[in-house]
C-alpha cells in the first residue's frame, strides 16, 4: 500500500487488487498505476491494496482467489501465456472484477474463444507466430503510440463507466481480433466498443459484477494524476466486492 493510501484507512474504502503482469520500469503504463492508485486514495478515497503477481506465478491454483479485483496490465508477451490465462478465468468464473488492458484485453478474449467457446486452438501470433487458428493477429495499422476514437455503445458497462457516448483514447499495441467476433458474441461476450472503422476496442460479460477489456491503454491517460474512468470503475465494484466478502463473513 502506498504511503498515501495508508493515511486513509480509517475512514477510506478498501480492497485488495492483483496486478497480473511482468512488472518492468520500461513499461510506461507500469510506472503509472502507482500514480493512479494514489490518486484514486487522494480524490476517491478508493484504496486500492495492490500486489504484483507476475504471470509464471499467476499459474498457481488459486493465485488471484481471495483478491477484490484483478487487473492484467499491458506488457505482452508475457512470460507465461498460461498464468495469463488462468488469472482470467478466475476472476471470469468466480465473479472477481476484472479489467484487462491492451495485452490484457487480448487474452481475455483468448481465454473466451478457449474455455466457454470451446476454440481450443485458438491462438495469439504474438505467442504463437506459426498457429493454424489465429485469434489475435497483428494489427493492418499498428496502434503503438496512436491516439483514436472509440464509440461506445448504449447500455453498456463501457459506456456507462466513461459516461460519454465516444472517447480519444491512446493506445500502444500491434495485435488486434482477427476472427471468431461472433462466436465470441454467440457465447456472450459483448464487444461495446468500436473505433469510426468498426474494429473492436473494448469487450465485457454482462451478466458479471464488472468484466471489462480494452485495446487501448486508459492508464495513459492524462498525466496520471487523474484516474481514467474505467479505471475508478474497477476501484468501485472492488472496494463493492470487499465488503460483500466482509458481510458474508459475518453471517
Amino acid at each position: 500500500m502506498t504511503d498515501s493510501s495508508a493515511q486513509l484507512t480509517g475512514t477510506a474504502r478498501i480492497a485488495k487488487i492483483a496486478l497480473v503482469g511482468d512488472h518492468s520500469p520500461n513499461v510506461v503504463s507500469h510506472t503509472r498505476i502507482p500514480l493512479l492508485l494514489d490518486a484514486l486514495a487522494a480524490r476517491d478515497r478508493l484504496v486500492l491494496d495492490a500486489y504484483w503477481i507476475p504471470s509464471a506465478d499467476a499459474e498457481a491454483e488459486g493465485a488471484v482467489r481471495g483478491f477484490d479485483a484483478v487487473w492484467v496490465v499491458p506488457g505482452s508477451p508475457y512470460r507465461s501465456e498460461a498464468g495469463v490465462l488462468a488469472a482470467i478465468r478466475t476472476a471470469r468464473e468466480e465473479g472477481i472484477p476484472f479489467l484487462g488492458t491492451c495485452g490484457g484485453f487480448q487474452h481475455a478474449l483468448l481465454e473466451f474463444a478457449r474455455d466457454v467457446c470451446g476454440l481450443t486452438r485458438a491462438a495469439h501470433a504474438e505467442n504463437d507466430p506459426g498457429a493454424e487458428d489465429p485469434l489475435l493477429e497483428p494489427l493492418a495499422c499498428s496502434l503503438e503510440g496512436h491516439e483514436d476514437t472509440v464509440l461506445l455503445e448504449p447500455g453498456s458497462l463501457a459506456r456507462e463507466v466513461i459516461g460519454r457516448e465516444s472517447t480519444v483514447e491512446r493506445y500502444s499495441c500491434r495485435y488486434g481480433l482477427s476472427r471468431h467476433a461472433d462466436t465470441l458474441v454467440a457465447h456472450g461476450l459483448r464487444f461495446s466498443g468500436r473505433d469510426p472503422r468498426g474494429q473492436v476496442r473494448t469487450a465485457e460479460l454482462p451478466g458479471h459484477p464488472f468484466f471489462l477489456a480494452s485495446l487501448f491503454q486508459p492508464e495513459l491517460s492524462g498525466d496520471g494524476s487523474r484516474p481514467h474512468p474505467m479505471i475508478r470503475g474497477l476501484a468501485r465494484a472492488a472496494v463493492a466486492h470487499a465488503a460483500r466478502r466482509t458481510a458474508a463473513r459475518a453471517v
